[in-house]
Parts: structure tokens; sequence; C-alpha cells
């Protein structure tokens, strides 16, 4: 993996720890998801739009069936997610099960339908990474306890829509060449044109809710979930997927130690001692 796209990874897995930890301590919910989904629609919007006439991009009904697949996906993610955290799932339980899932699946995927081969330094990295995932959750048995056992079965549901968008948005960039920044933004489209009605539906008012009581909330999160994925898109249009998917769970660290040190949930120095791992297989990641 180049220099340029291990740094956009890194990046992205900072943000991304990041809006999970806002979405975690808000309590979560439709209206935050929802309203963070129209924030980044409307953000994204006229600069996709300056995007498509000044590039003279033509969608075709290939590349819009990869944007609503994506978005489709995207909102299982999301809601899987949102759900994993109001089970009562600990940020540092939730977030490293379902990051550590996904790309492991991620992994298998690649190298069964895409064709891609990693080295042998570059295996050994991702499995570094995935090893000091778990220990970053510190007593992996844990995971499926009474009070997370909940939590963690839509976690790892949430890893296995991480790995089904991961190759599927792969072959919308690299492949279709869908420019990353048009494609995040009609997926984040789609995604939130499915969402709005379900959630006014389910929970009449509860959007206008998250505007009074958590508006910061989801325009954090409606600023750094579609930022953090654009890194990462672009990342994937040159980098193999089976490199970009174990480097991003750097995040797992960030979340961990969020989680440890801000949320109050425990064994910083074991998430902090597995650093080392991470940083270790990010290393071999970047040579292999």
């Amino acid at each position: 993996m180049s220099t340029a796209a291990l740094l956009l990874v890194l990046t992205a897995a900072l943000l991304h720890a990041s809006w999970n930890f806002v979405l975690k301590k808000s309590g979560g919910g439709l209206g935050i998801l929802t309203l963070s989904a129209i924030i980044s629609s409307a953000i994204l919007t006229p600069v996709g739009v300056f995007l498509i006439v000044s590039q003279s991009f033509q969608f075709s009904a290939v590349a819009l069936g990869m944007i609503a697949g994506s978005g489709f996906i995207h909102l299982a993610y999301f809601l899987l997610l949102d759900r994993a955290y109001r089970a009562g799932g600990n940020l540092s339980v939730v977030y490293p099960l379902a990051r550590a899932t996904g790309p492991l699946l991620t992994i298998v995927a690649a190298t069964l339908f895409l064709g891609e081969r990693m080295t042998p330094v570059a295996i050994g990295g991702a499995v570094l990474i995935l090893a000091s995932a778990m220990i970053l959750t510190g007593d992996p048995r844990k995971m499926f306890s009474k009070a997370n056992g909940s939590a963690a079965g839509f976690a790892l549901l949430c890893g296995c829509t991480i790995a089904a968008y991961t190759v599927w948005d792969k072959q919308a960039v690299a492949w279709i060449l869908i420019p990353p920044v048009i494609f995040d933004w009609g997926a984040g489209l789609t995604r939130c044109l499915m969402l709005t009605p379900l959630t006014m539906r389910r929970e009449p008012g509860a959007i206008a809710k998250a505007w009074r009581t958590h508006r910061k909330t989801a325009i954090v999160i409606g600023v750094m979930s579609p930022l953090s994925y654009i890194l990462v898109l672009t990342a994937m249009v040159s980098a193999p997927v089976s490199y970009v998917a174990p480097a991003r769970e750097v995040s797992i660290l960030f979340a961990a130690l969020l989680g440890a040190h801000v949320l109050g949930e425990g064994e910083a120095t074991k998430r902090t001692v597995a650093a080392l791992g991470m940083v270790l297989g990010i290393a071999a990641l970047a040579v292999g």
C-alpha cells in the first residue's frame, strides 16, 4: 500500500472512531441517524452536482445500480450499529467486534471474488491488527455475556454489512470508475431517502426532536461520517481492498481509548498495550 493511501486510511480511521463515540454518547436513535443523513446530503449535494457538471460525469445504469446498492447496504449498517449501541453494548465492545469482523470477511471475499492476493508480510500484518483488535476488547468471552449478548449479535451482523459494502464499493470506484465524492453523495442520498420515511412512520416527531436536543451531535456525525468514508474510497481507487480493510481497523484503537478514558469503560492499560500490535500490523501492510 502506498504511503498516500495509508495516510488517507489512518485519517479516516480517526474520524470514524470519533463519530461513533459521539453517536454512542448521545444515546443514538432513528431521529439522530436520520437527521445526520439529511445533513450529510445537504452538505454534499452542491459538491456532488458541481463535480458532475465540471467532470461531465454520465450515470450509466450500472453506476446507478451500484450507488443504490451501496445506499441500501449502508442503511443496514447504520441501523445495526445504532441497535447494538442502544442494546447496551459498550463502545469498546461493539466497535471492535464489528470492525474486526468486517475486514476478516472482506479479505476472504476479495481473495475469492476479486482475485486479490496478499503477500505473506501483509497477511501477517492483517492478522496482527485483528488480534490486537481482540485484545483491545479485554476478555473476548465478555462480548457474549448477558450484559453484551444482544449487542454483540448486532455488532457481528454489522460486521457482515461492513464486508459487503467494502467489496461492493471497491468495484464501484476502482472498476466502474465512479468518482468517490459523487459515489458517496449518491449512496448517502439513497440512504437518506429510504431512512426518512421509515423514521417518520416508526417514530413520528423523532427528527424534529433530534434537531432540538441533539443538533450538534447530528451535525458532527453528518460531517465526519461521509468525510471519513470518502477518504477510504479514494484510497481504494488504487490500493487493494484486502489491504485497506484491515488498515482501517486502527480506528478500533481510537474507539477503545475513547471508551476507556472518556466513557469510563475500563481496561485502559490493556488497550494501550495492544496499540503496539496495531502499529506493527499497519507497518507490515505498508511494506507488503
